[in-house]
């Protein structure tokens, strides 16, 4: 890949400085401006640079990226983890989204680890089957989220 050369080209620059690299004021603009200079020397050789770099009607428009399937489910996966039972909720708060590692859960809720681990799993094997009933998700055939039909939100009556 081009990428992976013009990177590996910029390091091996850096390498080339020796101790030298250390001492710079800032090592991190240094390697930006190498790394820069690389691809605008590459552009140059293709003659694919812009005859005004300022011309930025020249350049392609970017199109939007649509988020991944599997971010779209965030509102979902919200609300489908608040109607868990509180321990699925709790244990899958803070092993999944808060990082806390199981063995610290356990520790802190006075179970054995093996006790948590098998809660964990338990409370996701859940969350799964809720997601896929509330939030109508669809998987590819390796099993990746490839998209999901959003349930309005529940309407709460003014009067």
């Amino acid at each position: 890949m081009v990428a992976e050369d013009l990177l590996q080209d910029s390091f091996i620059k850096a390498m080339n400085q020796g101790p030298g690299f250390c001492e710079l004021g800032s090592p991190r603009a240094w390697l930006f401006q190498v790394a820069r200079n690389a691809l605008t020397d590459l552009w140059r050789a293709q003659g694919r640079l812009l005859s005004d770099p300022l011309d930025l009607d020249e350049l392609p428009a970017e199109e939007p990226a649509e988020p991944a399937p599997v971010d779209a489910l965030s509102t979902c996966l919200t609300r489908v983890l608040s109607e868990l039972a509180p321990a699925d909720a709790q244990i899958l708060r803070a092993c999944e989204f808060e990082g806390q590692t199981v063995l610290a859960f356990s520790l802190a809720q006075g179970l054995s680890l093996s006790a948590a681990k098998a809660r964990l799993l338990r409370a996701r094997k859940r969350l799964q089957a809720r997601m896929a009933q509330a939030c109508q998700v669809q998987f590819d055939e390796t099993g990746r989220v490839s998209g999901h039909t959003p349930r309005p939100a529940t309407l709460t009556d003014p009067t």
